[in-house]
């Protein structure tokens, strides 16, 4: 087996840097909203999901979370009213996370704030041609990483690829939404 070149080694040194600081940062930019960047992340999740509900274990799926993980952050979201936790009505093994009106209000309220710290660290220096490089390049590592396309994203907001292989409306056809909004 081949020996990663130098150029190999700097470009994976910054991708592990930049995976390393972006959250730090984007918690700093969202701290005004009382959340950070991984319950923004769930927030965001619970808002587009059908009826603004998950399966924990979809919701651990979508955002690459170990399920312990997850269940702390949920019930810190849940001591600040973001969330609830709720049976599956047809599953009692299975436990639903559901946006409330307050959660659906900081998702939208930190929304701006989370763009604008994006629009300004990245995308602003970028511009429209190394947004869409970064795009291409960020794909084709994608699909090696993710074949299952749990985190794919198409550049076309209309096609359904988008969605999620852990949506509710693939895990929980038999589990019907019980919003608490």
């Amino acid at each position: 087996m081949s020996e990663l070149s130098h150029g190999e080694r700097v470009a994976i040194a910054r991708l592990r840097a930049l995976i390393e600081l972006l959250p730090t940062i984007l918690d700093r930019h969202l701290a005004g909203s009382g959340i950070h960047s991984f319950e923004y992340t769930l927030l965001e999740a619970l808002h587009e999901a059908d009826a603004g509900r998950l399966q924990l274990s979809a919701l651990a799926a979508r955002t690459n979370a170990s399920l312990p993980r997850l269940s702390r952050v949920v019930s810190g979201l849940e001591r600040k009213g973001l969330v609830v936790r709720t049976t599956c009505p047809n599953d009692g093994r299975a436990t639903n996370a559901s946006l409330t009106s307050d959660g659906e209000r900081v998702y939208l309220d930190s929304t701006p704030l989370y763009d604008q710290a994006l629009r300004s660290l990245i995308f602003d220096e970028l511009g429209s041609e190394g947004t869409s490089t970064l795009a291409e390049i960020t794909y084709m590592i994608l699909t090696k990483l993710d074949p299952g396309h749990r985190f794919s994203a198409t550049d076309d907001e209309s096609d359904s690829s988008t969605d999620c292989a852990a949506d509710p409306a693939r895990l929980q056809q038999d589990c019907p939404a019980d919003p608490i909004r």
